[in-house]
């Protein structure tokens, strides 16, 4: 209760400072933060946002699935396996500092304008992020384990199965968390053109009409989307992680 006490009050805190600097600042382009919760309500509850929304989490979600599906497999295997780390590690070394993002024309060129280009757009930015924190969860652990558990006669599978994913779990969930933010944020570019759906596309066609309170919505809305993936993230990582102290 007190860390979702906490939260509120941090809410409240940051509306309050909203509120403040939309009166001393009397313009267009900075409306008042109860016309925008009062616009996002309406539109949650006649369904127009709805529809915007939920293609916006798809794109996202899948995205991250996709990910995460590649690079943990890899990142176990390239940090717990010294011969096949240091193959793979120097394309790592190459590929991971790329600017991604700017791959989206070819990418758009490859697979076209669907919402494929910009799940897999999503998914290779973040496949990184959560491929290099795997690989090094799984390098730092101790060489020790390695021995104790080949000496109770594990196979190669049940030494990935009780040490290595266990051991590198939590540094997962917390590639997972920074891949939320990440995720969104790519999600806002590949949704601002070629689109005519998704939270990018209702800031980007607001920005154009000058519509500043939807503009507010659809930069509200996909905070929460942020703010929801997070604390469903969070709650997996109680789940999975219960040896970890609550933080």
């Amino acid at each position: 209760m007190g860390r979702k006490r906490d939260i509120f009050i941090a809410a409240l805190v940051l509306l309050a400072v909203w509120q403040v600097f939309a009166l001393l600042l009397n313009s267009m382009a900075l409306p008042q933060p109860w016309a925008v919760l009062v616009d996002l309500g309406s539109k949650l509850a006649d369904g127009s946002l709805i529809d915007d929304l939920a293609v916006s989490s798809m794109r996202a979600l899948a995205g991250i699935a996709l990910a995460l599906a590649a690079a943990v497999p890899l990142g176990l295997i390239v940090g717990a396996e010294d011969h096949i780390g240091k193959r793979v590690s120097p394309f790592i070394y190459l590929l991971y500092p790329i600017p991604h993002v700017v791959l989206l024309p070819l990418i758009i060129i490859l697979f076209g304008i669907g919402n494929f280009s910009k799940i897999f757009l999503i998914a290779l930015i973040v496949f990184f992020q959560i491929l290099v924190t795997t690989r090094d969860g799984a390098r730092s652990i101790h060489r020790n384990y390695f021995h104790s558990i080949k000496t109770l006669g594990a196979t190669r599978l049940q030494m990935y199965r009780h040490l290595i994913l266990p051991a590198t779990l939590p540094k997962i969930m917390t590639a997972m968390r920074i891949s939320v933010g990440t995720s969104v944020a790519i999600l806002f570019f590949v949704e601002s053109f070629a689109t005519t759906t998704g939270l990018g596309y209702i800031i980007m066609d607001s920005w154009g009409r000058a519509d500043y309170i939807s503009l507010y919505t659809g930069i509200s809305s996909m905070a929460l989307l942020g703010f929801t993936l997070y604390l469903i993230l969070d709650r997996i990582e109680q789940h999975v992680c219960r040896w970890m102290s609550d933080h």
